[in-house]
């Protein structure tokens, strides 16, 4: 007698992500170094959490990251090059942040890919207030631009896909317009403690995925500190940038974050008289990383 299987249910594979997996695949065979860096966020969290206890409101991380990440780029555009046929490369004068925001509509979760345009001319006040206003925006208006994929069969994906790949590469700014200069990704807000994430593919010559927040004890002048380190992983386009330049991006973005870049400004000088306490950085580990919860979005 035939044997039925009852633990196992079929759900429908959404379009849009068949159609991101046709373009992952096209980028798939891109030379992607990856950097891996823990970089120490006990002052910028410091900030953060007085601001929150004065205020009561919950500055965004993210925005945070994206402020330093902007200002890293604006000094070493060569990070975001774009190819232009065989023999040019087009460095744009904005940084337009591809990220992503997880919305729930009617009971389901929607991730939508959303643009920070010019995020290098802006201050972290403001990339805040776009990305919360991002987050409670009508989600219906912002899906109305991918109801096309649905007119458009699944086969066709592949096709369509590499046609548009073949136009971006002979017109940087439509490339520019629809998918933005470099990429960040937030995985550490999913979860609590340390850890890296390595991204499969980006469309853009730099991806800077965010993994979790790890506590360690480690020696400042003299004794034994708790600080909180934030796990980055830094991909570029080999093809497009070399080792050096990423070298000196990944270095300036590490002391922009460390730094508690464009967080003074926004909360203010009892945030920031704070934060003096663990303004000191650490000379070296001593222990390993003990689980931190990361505050993310």
């Amino acid at each position: 007698m035939k044997q039925r299987h009852t633990d196992a249910q079929v759900i429908p594979y959404p379009k849009y992500w068949r159609f991101a997996a046709a373009a992952n695949r096209s980028v798939r065979h891109k030379p992607i170094i990856h950097g891996l860096l823990e970089v120490d966020v006990t002052r910028a969290r410091t900030m953060l959490r007085a601001h929150r206890a004065k205020t009561g409101e919950t500055l965004s991380f993210t925005a945070f990251l994206a402020t330093s990440l902007a200002k890293a780029v604006d000094e070493y555009k060569a990070v975001q090059a774009f190819r232009q046929g065989g023999k040019h490369l087009v460095l744009f004068g904005d940084v337009d942040i591809n990220t992503r925001i997880e919305r729930d509509v009617a009971g389901k979760k929607y991730v939508i890919p959303y643009i920070i345009r010019a995020a290098n001319h802006k201050t972290f006040r403001e990339l805040h207030d776009e990305i919360r206003a991002a987050q409670k925006a009508d989600v219906r208006r912002v899906l109305t631009r991918y109801r096309l994929l649905s007119l458009l069969p699944s086969a066709l994906y592949n096709s369509f896909v590499w046609a548009f790949t073949r136009i971006g590469r002979r017109r940087p700014r439509l490339w520019k317009n629809t998918i933005g200069t470099v990429g960040i990704t937030s995985v550490g807000m999913f979860g609590n403690g340390a850890g890296w994430g390595i991204p499969a593919s980006s469309p853009t010559a730099l991806m800077l995925t965010v993994g979790g927040i790890g506590e360690k004890q480690v020696m400042v002048d003299g004794h034994t500190d708790a600080r909180e380190y934030l796990i980055l992983t830094i991909s570029v386009d080999h093809d497009i940038v070399d080792g050096a330049p990423a070298a000196r991006f990944t270095q300036r973005l590490k002391e922009l974050i460390e730094s508690g870049y464009g967080l003074s400004e926004a909360t203010g000088e009892m945030e920031r008289a704070k934060a003096e306490g663990v303004s000191k950085q650490p000379t070296s580990s001593s222990y390993p990383a003990v689980a931190a919860q990361a505050s993310m979005t």
